[in-house]
């Protein structure tokens, strides 16, 4: 029975284990509670073992540690990049393993376990690869001197080729020259740090805002700031490709910094914002456009942190000149474990690739006590059995806002239908509503839920089962959903297929009673917090937030101030 297990101890922390061709994948941030699971930035203490997701994963699968037959991380020290060095990165990592576990350990680069959480996944044989991120390891320095931040890859069946990697550049420093790593992460971080106000989720919102503005006023300011070269080269301005945010950013008479966010206008920000936005979309796209020129590849599949950017995953299906785009499912770090575990797979003991998958629930059930606490205001209808979806459907139609609790939990940063909040698209107060319950900034629009063989009567342009991408939606449909459209015009889409078990019956239902064939999808968690794992956990974030209902399993917790729809047909149902 061959089996191997991927891990990722930095932030995002994580796990995924394949046994038998079989996959489970959790991360630690859905126990321990901490968002990224996230430690102090000091070395030693960004090291942190995935405990319990790799507990459950043994559990889940019925097996022991020693029977793993590959262990693989990504490795992730900063410099330098061979010797003696590797060998105590890995025994260093190896000492927070079972030691059965820790003799197997073997590191690969940050970006090819990024490069494999996509491809081996895609189901495409030929492929060129992109990975963007803030930063990756220098393990990855063979294609030249550094450290990740831009890399491509070459990708077939049997082999993977590093064929582009950005470099370095040379700036003035007190002793002399110094290398700056120049990162597209770091850029577009730096500059939502100067625009989002603390307490919001800066690349998150940073999108959202700047589908407010129009990129005319900044745009010669922000191009002034990266200059994309031949061979798909992308030079950012020193220090504005770094995690510096001390330095201020002047343009005109304004001085942008991160203490100062707030003090600027709504509408200053959102031209900003999407200046920023679609240049670096454009930087991208160069390097895109390059690789496809070198590969002759006719897919992209695109990894790292900013994979994770809606609005240029869009773009880049469009403008990148490939005929096909896929976003690994889990493109952030946590996804690293992911790949990790999919390169030993494949390419260590020379295993089928993995089926495409059309979800990412690949972690444990709600996991019910014995009998599920009913939180004070709320009532339980227990046993529903078949009667649950359209009770929750007809709930949803009346313009509730309902937790939908059930099946295994997705791997990644995005609700997919088994740890979501639902609500009707059709009306711009709910996502008024779900913003103040999420206490998101309220300019912030909601992602729908598709059946997929309606995408293109709502939607211009497609979108993929992992909420990866926008699509342009139709001018004469937008109005209808007005909760989940951005304001200009496009909708951060996700497809649900026949496949997918928990959340298309709902939708099925849905799509009967009010002619649309989509629903507003977005995780449930409070802010600041993970996802959800369990189903107690589930049943006092609902009473927190104020959610009308929560679907959990087979039980539906309903507020007492929400009346049973007239229609909902519940026939012999335990209250209690």
């Amino acid at each position: 029975m061959p089996t191997v297990l991927g891990l990722n101890f930095h932030h995002d922390t994580s796990v995924a284990l394949i046994v038998d061709g079989r996959l489970y994948a959790a991360e630690e941030e859905r126990w321990s509670g901490i968002k990224h699971h996230r430690q102090p930035h000091h070395r030693k203490a960004t090291l942190t073992a995935p405990t319990h997701s790799l507990a459950w994963c043994l559990d889940a699968a019925g097996i022991d540690p020693e029977d793993i037959e590959a262990v693989w991380t990504p490795s992730m020290r900063p410099t330098p990049a061979a010797g003696w060095w590797l060998a105590e990165e890995r025994d260093e990592l190896a000492a927070l393993l079972p030691s059965s576990l820790g003799e197997h350990l073997r590191l690969i680069s940050h970006h090819t376990a990024h490069a494999m959480a996509g491809y081996l996944l895609s189901g495409i044989d030929h492929a060129a690869g992109l990975v963007i991120d803030a930063g990756g390891s220098s393990l990855g320095a063979d294609f030249g001197p550094g450290r990740e931040r831009i890399t491509g890859y070459d990708l077939h069946p049997d082999r993977v080729d590093r064929i582009h990697q950005a470099m370095p550049i040379l700036v003035p420093g007190p002793a002399g020259p110094r290398r700056v790593h120049s990162s597209l992460g770091h850029f577009y971080r730096n500059l939502a740090l100067r625009l989002i106000p603390p307490g919001d989720e800066p690349e998150g919102s940073m999108m959202a805002l700047a589908a407010l503005g129009h990129p005319d006023r900044y745009r010669d300011a922000l191009r002034s700031l990266i200059r994309l070269g031949t061979d798909g080269d992308v030079r950012i301005a020193h220090p504005w490709g770094s995690a510096d945010t001390e330095t201020p950013l002047v343009i005109g008479r304004r001085a942008w910094t991160i203490n100062a966010a707030a003090a600027a206008s709504l509408t200053d920000r959102a031209d900003l914002a999407a200046a920023v936005q679609e240049t670096f979309a454009q930087a991208v796209t160069h390097i895109a456009r390059h690789l496809q020129r070198l590969t002759g590849a006719s897919t992209l599949v695109f990894s790292g942190g900013c994979a994770l950017n809606s609005h240029l995953n869009g773009r880049l299906a469009a403008d990148a000149g490939f005929d096909n785009l896929f976003v690994a499912p889990a493109p952030h770090d946590a996804g690293t474990a992911l790949g990790a575990a999919l390169y030993a797979w494949h390419y260590q003991l020379g295993q089928p690739r993995l089926p495409v998958p059309t979800g990412a629930a690949w972690g444990p059930e709600p996991e019910p006590g014995p009998a599920l606490t009913t939180p004070t205001g709320y009532r339980a209808l227990s046993r529903l059995g078949d009667q649950l979806v359209p009770v929750v459907a007809a709930l949803l139609a009346d313009h509730r806002i309902v937790g939908w609790v059930r099946g295994p939990m997705e791997f990644g940063p995005r609700a997919l239908g088994h740890r979501s909040i639902l609500a009707h698209p059709g009306r711009a107060d709910t996502r008024d509503r779900l913003n103040a319950i999420k206490q998101r900034a309220a300019y912030r629009p909601f992602a729908p839920a598709v059946l997929a063989e309606y995408v293109s009567d709502w939607f211009m342009t497609t979108g993929d089962p992992f909420m990866n991408r926008v699509a342009q939606v139709r001018r004469c449909r937008a109005d209808r959903i007005a909760a989940v459209v951005h304001r200009d015009g496009t909708a951060r889409l996700q497809t649900v297929t026949n496949d997918h078990s928990g959340l298309r019956p709902l939708l099925e239902e849905f799509h009967r009673r009010t002619g649309l064939p989509l629903l507003l999808n977005t995780s449930l968690n409070r802010k600041g917090t993970p996802i959800l794992r369990t189903a107690e956990q589930a049943a006092q974030a609902t009473a927190e937030l104020g959610l009308d209902a929560v679907a959990v399993n087979d039980t539906l917790l309903l507020a007492d101030r929400v009346p049973l729809p007239d229609d909902a047909r519940l026939g012999a149902v335990a209250e209690r």
